[in-house]
């Protein structure tokens, strides 16, 4: 897979050909994930020294958007790997090196999951309701429930993180689990509105052991800025932006295909409604504000800038503006285009519901806006 074109044009049409399929079957995108990994995208951000294409953030960001304008439950769900993947690059380009397993296992296209949502845990990262419990050896036997774990039925490698309370004060311990560990248990529970070929299904954690050499960090409860937590947040929020991005990008691909083959009764083009100009114009500009936001992130992760304590701000506004703006956009598309857009096999009518899933993914809208009043205001109380 070459960095000039990550994703051939032929696998792409592939990609797009096989979605409504997914969508239709609520099927994981195996086909997708065989042919991606044959081409080499697990190891986008993997050195090239170690057989990867050697991509930075901004670039695996611009590979999501062109995915995702393929396919969006694809893009989001396999993506998850390429959180991790890049997560590890952050880490290593700020001088540490304990995420060198996770580029390790891209490198021999093992693909990563995340198993860090929980019911009902809000605090993301900060705070967990899995039990971890210390083997006395240095690892650990982690029991709770995970929710949305995309790639549920294809990962080989899956992150997990609980609170050991055995000590004085509790921490919360990250580490890797291996598919043939056991101990791991899927329910087959994703029937959702859309994504629905990420299957991002409940996970059980029951009592699955980490030995020591697989335990990556272990960290105080509550909000921190250290390389793991700031290499997951910036990887997630900005490589899920950028499906939104894609999407978004699609959406007024479609509409203006749409009003370019259409005319008024009186012979009118609807492409010279200005109306409709108008509105495609608005979503345009809408789709150019949040993409320079994305790329220009990014490219400060790779590029090592320092925004301080406005680094978490950024990019859980970020990922929440996009989210909305992609909703906009879509709605507006649909709008334009017409009745046709409503049938159940049109792509906008499955864009209007993948588009939907943004408002779930952490950091949420209420969850974004606490953050950046809280870097305004300072906390409450």
């Amino acid at each position: 897979m070459s960095t000039a074109n990550p994703i051939p044009a032929d696998l792409l049409q592939r990609i797009a050909a096989r979605a409504p399929g997914y969508d239709t079957a609520n099927a994981f995108c195996v086909e997708d994930l065989d042919e991606l990994r044959a081409a080499g995208y697990l190891r986008l951000g993997v050195p090239s020294e170690q057989g990867g294409s050697d991509l930075g953030l901004r670039a695996t960001a611009a590979v999501q958007r062109t995915l995702a304008q393929a396919a969006p439950a694809t893009a989001l769900g396999l993506g998850m790997h390429q959180v991790w993947v890049q997560a590890a690059r952050a880490v290593r380009a700020r001088g540490e090196s304990f995420l060198q397993a996770v580029t390790d296992h891209a490198a021999d296209d093992h693909l990563l999951a995340f198993g860090v949502s929980e019911p009902g845990n809000d605090a993301v990262l900060f705070d967990s309701l899995t039990r971890a419990e210390p083997d006395g050896d240095g690892g650990y036997r982690f029991t709770g429930t995970k929710v949305s774990t995309s790639l549920a039925p294809a990962w080989d490698v899956l992150s997990v993180f609980g609170k050991d309370t055995s000590g004085p004060e509790p921490v919360l311990v990250h580490g890797f689990v291996l598919r043939s560990d056991g101990g791991v248990r899927h329910l087959d529970d994703w029937d959702v509105l859309g994504m629905r070929a990420t299957q991002s299904r409940t996970t059980l954690l029951e009592g699955v052991h980490v030995p020591a050499g697989r335990i990556v960090r272990t960290l105080p409860v509550g909000p921190n800025q250290d390389p793991l937590t700031f290499g997951v947040f910036a990887a997630f929020e900005l490589l899920v932006a950028a499906v939104y991005v894609g999407i978004a990008e699609r959406a007024v691909q479609l509409a203006v295909a749409a009003v370019r083959e259409r005319t008024a009764l009186d012979g009118t083009p609807r492409s010279s409604d200005p109306d409709v100009r108008r509105a495609l114009a608005d979503a345009q500009g809408a789709v150019d504000a949040v993409a320079l936001q994305v790329d220009t992130l990014a490219r400060d992760v790779d590029d090592l800038v320092d925004h301080g304590p406005r680094w978490f701000p950024l990019l859980v506004g970020t990922k929440a503006r996009t989210v909305d703006a992609t909703q906009r956009v879509v709605d507006e598309a649909l709008r334009v285009v017409g009745g046709s857009a409503y049938r159940a096999g049109s792509e906008l009518a499955r864009l209007a519901r993948d588009v939907r899933a943004g408002q779930y993914h952490p950091s949420t809208r209420d969850s974004a806006a606490r953050t950046i009043a809280a870097g305004l205001l300072g906390p409450v109380g």
